[in-house]
């Protein structure tokens, strides 16, 4: 897919929509809509009002916590009014903060459902390491200036890959009724002075990445050896748990759907990783029931609704 592909202004779009937004989390308590404070959801929301002249609700793919931030949030909604591909992008962005933008919009079927039909979702973590703080990117990274070690973090980690109880790597106040998850993968790679934690599942619980990204920043740091991160989960006891990693670093790069629903594709986020080179749905599933229950067309009485939060 072009990067500038031009967007259709003579043909109104009908029928469901799914509509991909990136957003810098920093001033928003987090996706979810919220009386007490300003979310990313309600800005989106009365956006597309304005376009639609008319009330719009939304529905995403997964929430996202307080400072944390997305390059590829997927969402669907009934709009209740007929406008072109452009007048949706460029009518939604003209009315969004400069910390929220809409990437693109497309027609889906009507069983499409941007929470219920999606595969997998994946989060980038980014850990400057480097003795002095960071200036340009102090948004949208961790600084450590410790120095870590890239390869005994990803070692650490493999012990996560597969079905598990992550109690251990939960909040206190995680509403999820089930503990257990699948991780599809998790890596940490080094690039320079950037330290990444790449990490894919079904579904993810309250604070669960963060969390495991500060067990990971200690082992990392050598005070603690490649099996603490398997000890904590043996424990499945989040007071006995390691610190929880700042929200600044976390990125909510792809949502994962079966190829049917002709989703676009494009290069995964942030851009402070462009270099990387990796589009969404490069990577199989893993062979798991977990995915294979979501593929295809939607159906209400066959499915049973999973929490998403990170």
């Amino acid at each position: 897919m072009s990067l500038f592909q031009r967007l259709d202004e003579h043909h109104p779009l009908t029928g469901r929509l799914a509509m991909a937004v990136e957003y810098d989390g920093s001033q928003y308590c987090g996706w979810q809509w919220l009386k007490h404070s300003a979310s990313v959801q309600a800005s989106l929301e009365k956006a597309l009002a304005r376009v639609a002249s008319a009330p719009v609700r939304v529905h995403a793919s997964g929430r996202t916590d307080s400072g944390v931030h997305a390059t590829r949030q997927i969402v669907h909604f009934d709009p209740p009014a007929s406008r072109s591909e452009k007048a949706w992008v460029f009518g939604a962005n003209a009315n969004l903060p400069r910390d929220i933008a809409v990437r693109w919009v497309t027609q889906v079927d009507d069983e499409f459902h941007a929470r219920r039909t999606a595969l997998a979702r994946r989060y980038r973590y980014i850990l400057l390491n480097q003795p002095s703080r960071p200036v340009l990117e102090r948004a949208n990274v961790t600084w450590c200036r410790d120095p870590l070690n890239a390869e005994t973090m990803h070692e650490a980690a493999q012990v996560l890959v597969g079905e598990h109880d992550f109690s251990s790597f939960r909040a206190a106040g995680c509403q999820s009724k089930s503990p257990w998850r699948h991780l599809h993968f998790i890596e940490v790679h080094r690039h320079g002075p950037l330290v990444v934690i790449d990490v894919q599942g079904n579904a993810f619980l309250h604070h669960m990445i963060r969390n495991i990204a500060g067990a990971l920043v200690t082992v990392g740091r050598g005070e603690q050896g490649t099996d603490y991160l398997a000890r904590l989960l043996a424990l499945k006891d989040r007071t006995l748990g390691d610190v929880t990693a700042p929200a600044c670093g976390l990125h909510f790069v792809d949502s994962l759907y079966d190829p049917g629903w002709a989703l676009p594709r494009e290069p995964l986020g942030p851009n402070l990783l462009a270099f990387l080179g990796e589009w969404t749905g490069e990577r199989p599933l893993p062979d798991s029931p977990r995915p294979e229950l979501r593929r295809g067309r939607f159906k209400a009485e066959a499915r049973v609704e999973e929490g998403d939060h990170a």
